[in-house]
């Protein structure tokens, strides 16, 4: 079964790699710093646009401004999703824990009697692993470049992209139930562009403050005392956040 995975994800990476026949492309500009500051007033009237260590003209690795902002924008947008994901996660596992077994042995889910840091600890290694697998597979299938024939592949976000949009299952070379990971329903596609240009806006406020959340949960669960809205809210928590296989891993 390992081995069946395995080989497809490098078919499905297969449809991305180089060709000697490939078309040169023309690299597109990407937004600048006006554009950020644009955007930051829709965002935030009252703080509008706020960047006191110029990241937005740091050109990183060498690189333009307009290339800089693209991979600034698109890594607020990430994190912001995966904070929004940890945060509804923390809430829910805190109260809630699925009702069958983890694995094919019979172990039950960790118990909501744990916080989630100890719900994570308690996990097998190689639940761990699956779940550090699955979301590096995502990682690594939406930095793909598109090449001839490609449909799935999205221009990078660093050239031109969409900072954010994450390429459909379109190529991957066996049937999948859903080919959208943002909008496997379907339920957008009728939606106006002002509407969905409203909503990527609301995601990226939503994705600050979830930020600030999950933050404050591990904060006060590391540091009692030091969020005190949750103080007597969130459990103690006595291991290493930051240091996610501290129980399977002695270096």
């Amino acid at each position: 079964m390992k081995t069946a995975v395995f080989a497809t994800l490098l078919a499905s990476a297969a449809a991305f790699a180089p060709s000697a026949n490939k078309a040169p492309s023309t690299t597109v500009v990407g937004e600048t710093k006006a554009d950020l500051e644009s955007l930051a007033a829709d965002l935030n009237p009252i703080v509008k646009f706020f960047d006191p260590l110029n990241l937005a003209g740091a050109a990183f690795w060498g690189t333009s401004d307009e290339k800089t902002i693209g991979w600034l924008r698109h890594s607020e947008i990430k994190h912001g999703r995966v904070a929004m994901a940890a945060f509804v996660g923390y809430c829910v596992q805190s109260n809630f824990v699925l009702p069958y077994a983890l694995t094919l042995d019979g172990t039950p889910h960790p118990s909501t009697s744990l916080s989630p840091p100890e719900q994570w600890d308690a996990l097998p290694f190689a639940s761990k692993l699956q779940i550090i697998a699955f979301v590096g597979f995502l990682e690594f299938y939406s930095e793909l470049t598109p090449v001839s024939g490609a449909t799935s592949a999205l221009p990078h976000y660093m050239s031109g992209g969409v900072p954010g949009k994450f390429p459909t299952f379109d190529d991957i070379p066996h049937p999948m139930p859903f080919n959208s990971l943002y909008d496997p329903f379907k339920l957008s596609k009728n939606k106006s562009e002002d509407s969905k240009a409203k909503g990527l806006k609301a995601e990226i406020n939503n994705g600050r403050l979830a930020m600030l959340g999950i933050f404050g949960f591990l904060c006060e669960q590391t540091i009692p005392g030091s969020v005190p809205l949750l103080t007597g809210v969130v459990k103690p928590y006595s291991g290493e956040v930051m240091a996610p296989f501290e129980g399977n891993l002695f270096l």
